[in-house]
């Protein structure tokens, strides 16, 4: 049996490393995505952004027809990384793309290497993605970058103490660990580090806590599409009316399911680089294109990283006239241009986003609710890699 295993294993390897031999005429995309269980609003929203930039601009690259294949992982990492391996060696595919979580795109990090598949990461946000594997490219974010400047805001407005309550893996202990060492540089207090499990969350008795500890505000990050039932518990549990204000990362007061929050959510401040508020032609055009696409469904940040993921795709493809692995990546690698989210660039050396972040409160406009930007951090590095 270890014997079985073993020269499969080795078969496996030997298909990986001989992998990118692919079609003359086609250019494919793998886009890996949690389509069904509870993170399925991440892969409906890249999907949807994915298949929306292929409708502005065409379905062939550099001479080649583009062929999109989806792959519902359910957010199991044993599962993404079978998949991925099945589209490299299968079906030959130019790109690996989407990973909605860190464990998934970490899975996949060992097929990019040896395959010399690039790798675009359009929605996990843990810092050290991106060396994981020489083949990750990212579109989508890290958590660093958006804790930091919230914790620059907070001391400056009234919150000097706080306790910190983040879901319990990569993304969540980024994000408590860069927001608490640069709140506390600046003169605040982290009075309690608080860590929920990522499945099946109960918050109420860690926001009894919070509440106990009667600070001036919580800050939370929480996964997509997590922020409603946080909310809901929230109000349940008396923290808005003890006085404790709520801030975050814009994780927790998605787009996707702002509306659903109602007036809890109002004043909440939170810092991201992306909101379907943001001011600008392009955000409007990309808003109002994929609002009529998808039956009136607001696009979120993970929708940005889609699509901003296959400019990224396109236009490399284009510069390396349809060659993968290397050539590829290396057309990735220091691309600038203006994304829906505001001027962004692939940083050269880290392979990660370089982008805005902006600071902002809930408001209702229109009768809906949204991420009102106030304040602009201009071209944001990942700060896990700037130490």
């Amino acid at each position: 049996m270890q014997k079985r295993l073993f020269l499969t294993s080795l078969a496996v390897a030997a298909a990986l490393c001989t992998a990118p031999a692919m079609s003359q005429d086609q250019f494919k995309i793998g886009l890996i995505l949690p389509m069904t269980g509870p993170f399925a609003s991440t892969g409906k929203q890249i999907e949807a952004a994915v298949k929306l930039y292929m409708a502005q601009n065409g379905d062939m690259v550099a001479g080649k027809k583009v062929e999109l294949i989806v792959k519902d992982d359910t957010s199991a990492p044993d599962v993404t990384k079978r998949i991925a391996q099945e589209l490299v060696v299968n079906e030959k595919v130019s790109v690996l793309a989407g990973f909605g979580l860190t464990p998934l795109a970490l899975a996949t990090a060992p097929i990019a290497t040896q395959s010399k598949t690039p790798l675009v990461v359009m929605a996990a946000a843990t810092s050290s993605i991106t060396e994981a594997s020489p083949f990750i490219i990212r579109t989508s974010f890290t958590l660093p970058q958006a804790a930091v400047g919230l914790a620059d805001w907070a001391p400056k407005n009234n919150i000097k103490k706080v306790v910190s309550l983040v879901s319990d893996y990569g993304p969540g202990i980024d994000a408590e660990k860069f927001f608490k060492d640069r709140f506390t540089f600046n003169g605040g207090q982290v009075v309690e580090t608080l860590r929920v499990p990522m499945r099946n969350p109960d918050f109420a008795p860690f926001l009894q806590k919070v509440r106990d500890a009667k600070p001036d505000a919580v800050y939370v990050f929480v996964p997509s599409g997590a922020g409603a039932a946080l909310m809901k518990q929230f109000a349940e549990r008396g923290l808005d009316k003890a006085g404790i204000r709520l801030i975050g990362t814009g994780d927790v007061t998605d787009d996707d399911i702002l509306n659903a929050m109602g007036d809890v959510a109002l004043g909440v401040t939170t810092s991201h680089h992306y909101s379907a508020s943001h001011n600008s032609p392009l955000n409007k055009k990309f808003v109002d294109a994929f609002t009529k696409a998808n039956a009136g469904l607001r696009p979120n940040f993970m929708a940005v990283g889609g699509y901003d993921g296959m400019r990224v795709i396109y236009e490399a493809a284009k510069a390396s006239k349809g060659a993968g692995g290397q050539a590829l990546l290396d057309a990735m690698k220091g691309q600038v241009f203006e994304s829906p989210r505001g001027p962004m660039f692939i940083d050269a050396q880290t392979r990660d986003v370089v982008h805005n972040i902006y600071i902002r409160k809930v408001e209702r406009v229109g009768g809906q609710l949204y991420n009102q930007e106030f304040e602009t951090i201009k071209d944001v590095k990942d700060p896990g890699k700037t130490r």
